[in-house]
């Protein structure tokens, strides 16, 4: 039994604090229902326009929002209470999320509508999210904060698996409005946690942010070569490897089925994420982060270059069987997601100063959500000239390469030990 302990999650975080568990809590209800329209939007995108180049400029238009928000947001939260940036930014997210069903209700058919509701969603998001992270280290002692970045993972990884099932269902049932009507209810108890947080003002308050503070942070970076490296490798991921503008072709063209396909291949990253974290309570023991991050990220690119290869013979012999493989492939590559971010998420938290954490809980976010934004155009533009199967196999390569090069140039990051975090 005690060996069995040592395996399974560390829950001790929740039972930590009450103020984490309700936030914990708001994100895993919320981030379903937001899984749900992202689905919806894709999926929404595309029967208008027949195309994944499309599709992928939905990442797009939320980009340079992402980027600008976050840079500013990061230093918001330095500057302000962070439970009153994270209340307000929670609030313009539900609104975008009204948005959506009043546009689903008036039956707006625009994709220019979608894509800029998705740019205020970015911004509201490259705010809160920064605001929720840097929080932590007030909330949690240290040596929980690496369980806690994998309980936050795994919340966000189970609405990846369940918020794109339910969406396709949703979706094949009543249509995209359907899901973005769950969207919006389900986004409620996000706003609660936020209501019921104490007063959290950073310790050393900055002052009110303006371009001059944005530098400061981003001059930081020169000084922090180990954080500036786990931007560097997810970059690597998320740019070159992030098949999900991917799934609604791969959906409805490859493997010729419909929106409960588009469903799977959308949850499959998902599932094997909630799977890792069920038998995560080793994360803890791990003490060489940067050597763990790297590991992982190499994984990711090999199980998304593999489910590529599989959607290829697909494409040439047919079978539910490899579709199947593919879905198992992204799994794989959710699970290795998971690992990387917890680690990733704790040398930041961990090494960065509480007067640079917000800034840079701000950069975090235009990298793990600019990343995979910059990525689905990428993807898309490559796909456009090479097909949906082979753009997911060149993509996993690419972030491979790029991985072991960006290592190659900064070995130093391969022997960061969280027991003494070092910039």
């Amino acid at each position: 039994m005690s060996r069995l302990g040592t395996v399974l999650t560390d829950v001790r975080p929740l039972r930590e604090s009450a103020a984490y568990r309700r936030l914990w809590t708001g994100q895993a209800i919320s981030a379903l229902g937001q899984q749900m329209s992202l689905v919806a939007v894709a999926y929404e995108v595309y029967r208008l326009t027949h195309s994944s180049f499309a599709v992928g400029l939905v990442g797009l238009a939320g980009l340079l929002p992402l980027v600008l928000g976050g840079l500013y947001g990061g230093a918001l939260v330095d500057a302000f209470d962070r439970r009153r940036v994270t209340l307000l930014s929670a609030v313009g997210l539900w609104t975008c999320s009204l948005a959506l069903v009043v546009h689903a209700a008036l039956q707006v058919r625009s994709v220019g509508v979608l894509y800029t509701i998705v740019a205020v969603q970015a911004v509201m998001f490259a705010i809160n999210s920064p605001a929720r992270a840097a929080m932590l280290p007030q909330l949690l002692p240290t040596s929980l904060l690496p369980a806690a970045n994998a309980l936050g993972m795994a919340a966000t990884n189970l609405a990846f698996t369940l918020g794109p099932l339910l969406g396709g269902v949703l979706i094949a049932w009543r249509g995209p409005e359907a899901a973005y009507v769950t969207d919006a209810v389900l986004f409620v108890a996000a706003l609660y946690s936020a209501v019921r947080l104490p007063p959290l003002p950073p310790a050393v308050k900055q002052p009110v942010p303006g371009l001059r503070s944005v530098v400061e942070g981003l001059s930081f970076l020169r000084q922090a070569p180990n954080v500036r490296m786990t931007f560097v490798i997810d970059l690597c991921a998320m740019v070159f490897a992030q098949p999900r503008a991917l799934f609604p072709a791969l959906a409805l063209t490859v493997f010729a089925t419909g929106p409960s396909t588009l469903g799977v291949l959308q949850a499959a990253p998902g599932v094997g994420a909630v799977v890792a974290f069920a038998v995560s309570g080793w994360i803890s023991r791990v003490h060489r982060h940067g050597l763990a991050v790297m590991v992982a990220v190499l994984g990711y690119g090999a199980c998304v270059a593999l489910g590529g290869l599989a959607a290829v013979t697909d494409a040439h012999v047919g079978g539910s069987l490899l579709l199947w493989c593919c879905v198992a492939f992204l799994a794989g590559s959710g699970a290795a997601d998971m690992v990387s971010a917890a680690y990733r998420s704790t040398i930041l938290q961990t090494a960065a100063p509480d007067e640079m954490r917000g800034r840079m809980q701000g950069v975090f976010i235009v990298v793990v959500a600019g990343g995979p934004r910059l990525g689905d155009f990428v993807i898309g533009s490559l796909a456009a000239l090479t097909g949906e199967q082979w753009a997911m196999t060149i993509g996993g390569l690419l972030c491979i390469a790029g991985t072991l090069t960006a290592v190659a140039g900064q070995r130093r990051f391969l022997s960061y030990d969280a027991r003494q975090p070092s910039p």
